[in-house]
Formats: structure tokens, sequence, C-alpha cells
């Protein structure tokens, strides 16, 4: 099968920032086994593979270089970027998506793109063994939802200056540790980070899905509805987040930075 396969940087508007994400638009389904050794072969934290409906409607699925994910937004981010750039969607259609975590969609805004995800709110729930020893701090607030923890630590900076035990923390059961705090920095409301070794991702650059937790937390200790959030990684991006009832709208920019034809 010979595809084009394209590099897009999510939650930025400047190339090599944000999180890199590979989006192929399949002529038919492929066989899951393929979509993996073509993450792997990408090397990034997510590979997406889309297919068409036939009704303006793609069947969405999210690939890390180990394992398929049930959801993942910067991949759905520049999932729809390359549907809208590459003309398989008009510029004013929504970019309508199914996936293992529902219907998703993305309509464009100007220069950014606001998708509809579903919210995943963290329960208060006892701290892990040996988690704050593999971040080397403490949590000031802990809660799990059904993919990841939540931490908020004591500070911006404590969430900077983060150098966590990846080893150790492979050895918690859940997708991926979401470290937290209140903003500090003019403009962001709350800045994190997120560690996913389990998932074979160290860090994740920027990480659409994390903010499904994030939202309902920061809005219940902070009593608001909307947010600009930084997650603070090396890379680093900015996603606006806007909590109503049980859905999510995740806003953030994409830039296209390769594309090459997939041969194999």
């Amino acid at each position: 099968m010979s595809v084009n396969i394209i590099q897009v940087d999510a939650f930025t508007r400047e190339p090599f920032g944000g999180n890199p994400a590979a989006v192929c638009v399949l002529p038919q389904a492929a066989d899951a086994s393929w979509m993996q050794r073509v993450a792997r072969e990408m090397n990034l934290s997510e590979t997406a593979f889309l297919v068409g409906r036939g009704s303006g409607e793609y069947d969405l699925r999210w690939f890390t270089p180990t394992v398929e994910l049930d959801l993942c937004g910067h991949a759905t981010l520049a999932s729809a970027h390359v549907l809208w750039e590459d003309g398989h969607l008009p510029p004013a259609a929504p970019a309508v998506f199914h996936t293992r975590s529902g219907r998703l969609s993305a309509e464009r805004r100007g220069d950014w793109i606001e998708m509809d995800f579903p919210a995943e709110p963290a329960r208060p729930a006892p701290v892990p063994e040996g988690l704050a020893e593999a971040l080397g701090t403490e949590p000031v607030h802990f809660g799990r939802n059904r993919f990841d923890c939540l931490v908020e630590v004591d500070s911006e900076a404590t969430v900077r200056r983060l150098a966590p035990d990846i080893g150790a923390l492979a050895r918690v059961p859940v997708r991926g540790v979401i470290v937290t705090a209140r903003g500090e920095t003019e403009g962001f409301d709350f800045v994190s980070r997120f560690f996913a070794p389990r998932a074979g991702v160290d860090e994740d650059p920027v990480t659409g899905s994390a903010h499904c937790c994030l939202g309902p937390y920061w809005r219940r200790r902070l009593g608001r509805d909307a947010f600009t959030a930084w997650q603070a990684s090396a890379r680093g991006g900015m996603v606006k987040v806007a909590v109503a009832g049980d859905r999510v709208r995740l806003s953030g920019q994409a830039v296209s930075v390769l594309r090459a034809e997939l041969l194999a």
C-alpha cells in the first residue's frame, strides 16, 4: 500500500513546537498490526489513521509506538488539520470522527481548531505506593479517571522542574500521570506535564486528552468554566479549555512540517 503520511505539530502555531503527530488518510481500513508497525516506525507519541465513511465522516484510530489508545487529543487536532489542508473536507465543514471514545468533532475557529471531547473527571483515590518517590515531590491533591492519575503539586515551578524516575512511573498501573499546578505565569490559569511510560511515551509534549481531566478538575478548584493552559514540556504548547457538562471543548493550533509517501 502506498499512502501519504503527514507530520503535524499540534497545539502550536510554530513549527517544531507543540506535539508532533503523524496522520495517514487511508483508502480503506488497514490491519491493526500494520498500523502498529507504522506507528513504531514513525516513533512519535501518536500516529493517527483515518478511513472515510463516504459521508464526510471518518473512522479514526490512534497508536503510540507500542499500543493503541482509546483517546488522543493532539492527533485528533492534527487529523482535522490535514483533512482541511489537503482538501478532504471543505474549509467550513466540521470534521467528524468515530473512535473508541465515541463521536468526536472539530471545527475551524479562525486560526484555531476547536474539538468537542468527553469530559474525563478524576475522582479522589489513594495515592499509589511509590508515586511520590517516582515524581520526586508530594501531591497536594490526587485523583484518578479511567485512563490516568492526576497529581496537583504545590507550584508551577515544581511542575516545570520535575525530573521523575521514568522506570518507577512505569510501574504505576495507569495509562499516564498528569502533574499540574495553578498557573503563575501571566496568561495561564494552570500548567501541567504528562508522563506515560506504560504507553511507550516517557513524556508527552502536549496532551489533549489530559485536558479532558484537567478542565473539570480546575473548574472545581477555581469555580470557572473556561481556561487557558500551558503544558510545560520541553516543546511546550497552549490549550484553551472550556467545560460544559459532560463535554470539554479543547482549542489549539496546528502546522504541517513534513510530507512523505509511505511505501510499505
